[in-house]
């Protein structure tokens, strides 16, 4: 049975563009594969703590004090819920060129060490594998072109995160020039469904890959 992730960042609420077409794209893999199992995490409604000296340990080390364990907890349960999926949807607007707080501190308590990624001798490897994601990506502003392009510290940091814990396969959609009036905003609206219809087709007739870490 697949298991679908969606995860929302934005802080504009039920406005929020990226939020929408998240609930959409859930929508489209439902009516893809009905039986889908959809788990749901809103990071801008309620947001991750992010980490303090009092914390990180939780994550980076080996959790001895009360908040370092409850820090260790959360990770575990976030990261259970990655390790689960087969199928990742994130809404990540475009905040400063870049993506929300909250959804760095996601990653933050994900990306752990000897758990979603490790060492070895030809350098790191994602232990995360398996997993298809779709990212909507929406912004006010054009950026997949033109002289903009080179500001885009969005796409590039998410491809490398996900990337980075062995998520590869990821389609990237483009909500673009919400900021330039109704009619952009539209126009941008109707690509960014184009791309969600074209990703979810393209799941649902390659079959949804079960993670290697949820065999056995």
């Amino acid at each position: 049975m697949d298991q679908i992730l969606a995860i929302n960042s934005s802080t504009s609420g039920e406005g929020s563009v990226s939020r929408a077409l998240v609930e959409e794209t859930v929508q489209f893999l439902l009516a893809a594969n009905p039986d889908a199992v959809v788990t749901h995490r809103d990071l801008g409604g309620d947001p991750i703590p992010h980490l303090t000296p009092k914390t990180v340990a939780g994550i980076r080390a080996v959790a001895a004090t009360e908040d370092e364990l409850v820090t260790k907890s959360l990770s575990d349960d976030l990261i259970a819920e990655l390790q689960h999926a087969t199928v990742l949807v994130i809404g990540a607007p475009m905040y400063n060129f870049s993506i929300p707080s909250s959804l760095r501190t996601w990653f933050d308590h994900v990306l752990r060490p000897r758990v979603t990624f490790a060492y070895g001798e030809s350098g790191p490897e994602g232990l995360l594998k398996g997993i298809r994601a779709i990212v909507i990506q929406s912004r006010g502003g054009l950026y997949t072109e033109g002289p903009a392009k080179v500001i885009d510290f969005q796409e590039p940091y998410l491809k490398q995160l996900l990337g980075f814990v062995g998520i590869t396969d990821v389609a990237f959609v483009h909500a673009e020039r919400i900021g330039f009036g109704p009619e952009a905003r539209d126009a941008g609206i109707a690509h960014a469904r184009s791309q969600i219809a074209a990703a979810v087709a393209r799941i649902a007739a390659d079959g949804s890959a079960v993670p290697d870490q949820a065999e056995g």
